[in-house]
C-alpha cells in the first residue's frame, strides 16, 4: 500500500483529491493540508510513500518542500500537481529531482497512472512540459546532430534520461553502475555543450 501526502491551498480541490484516490486500492492517504509547512512534517512521518504537492503555496511553497525533501534525505518522491508553472520552475525541479508533474487541467486518470508510474521507482514527465523550460539554446541545430555526436552507450543514457530516469535507475537498466552513467553524462554534456539533464531533454526531444 503506498501512502500519500496531499498538499493544495485550496480545500475544495484537496476534498476531492482525496475522494478519488479514496477509491483506488492501492492507495492510502496518510495525511493532506492546505499548509506547506503541516505538508512537510507529514512527509517525514511513517508511511509518506509520496506527496502529491501545489507548486504555488502561501507559506511553504512545492519547490521549497521539495528542496526540504531532498537536503534531509527524507527519501519520498514529490509529484507537482499544479495549475501554472514557469519554464524556470521546470527546469528548477528537474534539477532536484522531482519525480513527477503535472497540471491540475489533466484528466484524473493521469493522475492515478502518474502515480503508480512514481510508486514503481519511475518518473513521470510529460514532454509538453518538459518543452517548456528554460534552457541553455542548444549549440547544435537538431536531434539528427546530438545522436551523431554520441557512441551507442551514451546515446542509450541519453534516450533514458530524456524519459526521466535517474543515474541510479540507468545504472540497473543497463546493467552498470550509477557512477559509470555519471561519467558517460558528462562527456555527453561536453559532446553537445550542454550543462544538464533539462537540457540534454529539450534537445533530444525537438
Amino acid at each position: 500500500m503506498c501512502g500519500l501526502v496531499l498538499c493544495d491551498d485550496h480545500p475544495l480541490l484537496l476534498r476531492g483529491l482525496c475522494d478519488l484516490l479514496e477509491l483506488e486500492p492501492d492507495f492510502t492517504i496518510v495525511g493532506a493540508s492546505t499548509s506547506g509547512r503541516e505538508a512537510l512534517e507529514l512527509l517525514r512521518g511513517e508511511g509518506a510513500s509520496i506527496g502529491v504537492i501545489d507548486v504555488s503555496m502561501p507559506d511553504l511553497g512545492g519547490m521549497d518542500i521539495l528542496k526540504a525533501v531532498i537536503d534531509q534525505r527524507l527519501g519520498v518522491p514529490i509529484i507537482f500537481l499544479t495549475a501554472t508553472i514557469t519554464g524556470g520552475q521546470i527546469a528548477e525541479a528537474l534539477d532536484l529531482g522531482v519525480s513527477g508533474l503535472l497540471l491540475k487541467e489533466s484528466a484524473p486518470e493521469a493522475l492515478i497512472t502518474c502515480l503508480r508510474e512514481v510508486a514503481a521507482g519511475r518518473r513521470w514527465l510529460p514532454a509538453d512540459l518538459l518543452a517548456k523550460a528554460e534552457v541553455p539554446a542548444p549549440v547544435l541545430k537538431d536531434q539528427a546532430d546530438a545522436c551523431a555526436m554520441l557512441t551507442r552507450r551514451e546515446l542509450e543514457i541519453a534516450k533514458l534520461v530524456c524519459r526521466g530516469y535517474s543515474n541510479k535507475m540507468i545504472a540497473r537498466e543497463l546493467e552498470s553502475s550509477a557512477g559509470t552513467v555519471k561519467i558517460h553524462l558528462q562527456n555527453i554534456y561536453q559532446k553537445l555543450q550542454i550543462a544538464n539533464r533539462t537540457a540534454l531533454a529539450s534537445l533530444i526531444l525537438n
